[in-house]
C-alpha cells in the first residue's frame, strides 16, 4: 500500500448539533452551510485491516479534529422500537469499534446508503447497497490485547476508545466466535503457566497480544502469541495444552515484538507449530495467508465485492490489466481468467513474495508482480507506449493520491475500476478523474463492515471519448 494522503485544510472545531439522519461516513455531524468536512481517524474495523496492524490505543490518540460537528459515543441517535438492534454488546459504549451496532441491520443499511449517496450521488446513480443475510461474526482476523486487572488477573480485549484502558471483552458480535473461544482459553491458560501479561508502563510482562486468523472455506486457524521477549519458558508445554484443548488450531507462531511502538506485529516470527501460515479459498482461488498478509476479513461480503468489479469491467479475454496496490495478488489472480494478462503492482515487498507464491500454488501463469510504486511503475508503461485497458485500484483507507491518479491519466486506460474504502477520499479521487477526461457510470456501496460505520464501494469508471 505505497498511497499518500492528501492533507486537507483544517479548523476549529465548530460544534453543532447533529441528527441521527445528518452523519457523514464517519458519523460526524454535517454542517449542510459549511463546504469543508473533515473526517476523524478511528480505529479500523477493516479495518481495510490494513497491512501494518495498527494499535488500536495508539490510532485513537491521534484523532483528527472535527470541523462541523462532534460524535460522543454515549450519544446515540433516538430510535424507534422498529430501529433498534436486538443484539446486545455490553461494550458498545466503550469499545468505538462497532458504531451503528445498536441499531437494527436493516436500518444500519439505510444510513450506509444515504452516506454514500450524499457524496457520489452529483457523479452517477447510486445503486442499492448489497448488505448480508447474517451480519454477524463476519471477521476472520481477530486481534486481542492482553492486561491485567487491579488484582493481577489477566485480561483481554480492547483498548476503550481514546484511553490507554483494556476492555475486557469475552465475545464479539462481529467476530468468528471460534477466535474468541481460543483467545478465552489462552487467557485461562496464563496463570497456571506463570506467564504475566505486558504492562506498557513498566514495559514488564510477556505476552502482548493475540492474533487469530482463521480460513472461512478451508476452516485452518493460525494463532499468533504476540511477546516482548524471544524467551518463553514452558513453550512445548504451553503448546500442548492449547493444542489439547483446540485441536482445530493448524498453526502457531511467536512474534517477537519489543518496542513502544503502535504496531502489533514485530519483526522477528518463530513457527512454534505447523506451517507458519493458512490458505483460504477466494472466489475459486487459493491464497496463503502468513501472520501479516492484508487479506479482507469479510470472506463472504468479498467475494460479492471482487466478482461485482470484473463484472463491471466487461472483460473479454483479450485485456492487459494492472492490479495496482495488488497486495497479496487477490483481484489480480481471480480476474486472471478472465484477460490476456495481469500485471500486479505493489510496494510491500512481503506481500508480493506472497503474491507470487499465490500464482504459483494456482499455477496461474499470465500474471506478473512487481515491487514498485505503482504509481512510477504506470508512468513509465507510458513512456514506453504501452497499452492497459482496465486498472484495478483498491488503495488503503486514506485513498490514492494526485500524483497516483496522474499516473493513471497518463497511461489512460479505457476503463478504471475504484474499490474504495472510504467514500469521503473516494469522492475527491473521482472529483481529479472527472477533471481529466473520465466519467463514472456506475456505483455499487457493498456493506463489508455490519455493526461498523465503514462502507465498500466499487466504482466503474470510463475514459471520455475525444
Amino acid at each position: 500500500m505505497q498511497a499518500k494522503n492528501w492533507n486537507s485544510r483544517t479548523e476549529k472545531n465548530n460544534h453543532i448539533k447533529i441528527e441521527g439522519e445528518n452523519l457523514d461516513h464517519n458519523q460526524v455531524g454535517i454542517n449542510k452551510n459549511s463546504k469543508n468536512k473533515n473526517f476523524h481517524k478511528k480505529n479500523d474495523n477493516n479495518k481495510n485491516d490494513n497491512n501494518n496492524n495498527h494499535n488500536k490505543k495508539n490510532d485513537n490518540k491521534n484523532k483528527n479534529k472535527y470541523v462541523n460537528g462532534k460524535r460522543n459515543l454515549n450519544d446515540k441517535p433516538k430510535l424507534n422500537k422498529t430501529d433498534k438492534n436486538q443484539q446486545n454488546c455490553p461494550v458498545i459504549n466503550k469499545c468505538g469499534g462497532c458504531q451503528l451496532l445498536h441499531v437494527s441491520y436493516e436500518q444500519q443499511l439505510k444510513t450506509k446508503q444515504k452516506q454514500v449517496e450524499g457524496l457520489l450521488s452529483k457523479f452517477a446513480r447510486v445503486e442499492p447497497i448489497i448488505g448480508m443475510n447474517n451480519p454477524y461474526h463476519y471477521r476472520n482476523k481477530v486481534h486481542a490485547v492482553f492486561d491485567h486487572d487491579r488484582k493481577g488477573n489477566p485480561i483481554s480485549g480492547v483498548y476503550e476508545a481514546g484511553t490507554h484502558r483494556v476492555i475486557p471483552v469475552e465475545s464479539c458480535l462481529i467476530e468468528d466466535e471460534k477466535a474468541d473461544e481460543i483467545i478465552g482459553t489462552i487467557r485461562g491458560m496464563l496463570k497456571s503457566f506463570k506467564i504475566k501479561t505486558y504492562d506498557e508502563d513498566t514495559e514488564f510482562g510477556l505476552l502482548r497480544h493475540v492474533l487469530i486468523r482463521k480460513g472461512y472455506h478451508s476452516g485452518e486457524i493460525m494463532v499468533v502469541l504476540v511477546l516482548s521477549s524471544p524467551v518463553f519458558p514452558s513453550k512445548n508445554n504451553f503448546t500442548k495444552a492449547l493444542l489439547k484443548q483446540h485441536p482445530e488450531i493448524t498453526t502457531i507462531v511467536l512474534n517477537v515484538n519489543n518496542k513502544k511502538t503502535s504496531m502489533v506485529l514485530g519483526e522477528k516470527e518463530q513457527v512454534i507449530y505447523g506451517k507458519g501460515f493458512i490458505e483460504d479459498s477466494l472466489c475459486g482461488k487459493i491464497f496463503r495467508i502468513s501472520p501479516k498478509s492484508f487479506y479482507q476479513v469479510n470472506t463472504v461480503q468479498t467475494e460479492i465485492l471482487y466478482n461485482k468489479a470484473i463484472q463491471l469491467a466487461g472483460l473479454s479475454g483479450k485485456e492487459t490489466i494492472v492490479d495496482a496496490y495488488c497486495g497479496i495478488g487477490t483481484i489480480g489472480l481471480i480476474a486472471s481468467d478472465h484477460v490476456n494478462k495481469v500485471i500486479g503492482v505493489e510496494l510491500n515487498p512481503d506481500a508480493v513474495k506472497d503474491a507470487k507464491t499465490n500464482a504459483i500454488r494456482n499455477n496461474i501463469k499470465n500474471v506478473d508482480f512487481y515491487n514498485k510504486d505503482a504509481g512510477e511503475f504506470m508512468r513509465q508503461m507510458a513512456v514506453q507506449n504501452e497499452c492497459v485497458e482496465v486498472v484495478f485500484m483498491d488503495p488503503p483507507r486514506a485513498g490514492s493520491d494526485e500524483v497516483f491518479l496522474n499516473s493513471v491519466c497518463t497511461l489512460a486506460p479505457q476503463k478504471v475500476v475504484y474499490i474504495s474504502c472510504n467514500p469521503v477520499t473516494l469522492e475527491r479521487d473521482l472529483k481529479y478523474l472527472v477533471k481529466n477526461k473520465y466519467e463514472v457510470k456506475r456505483i455499487i456501496p457493498v456493506d463489508m463492515f455490519p455493526g461498523t460505520e465503514h462502507v465498500e464501494t466499487v466504482v466503474l469508471i470510463t475514459r471520455v471519448k475525444e
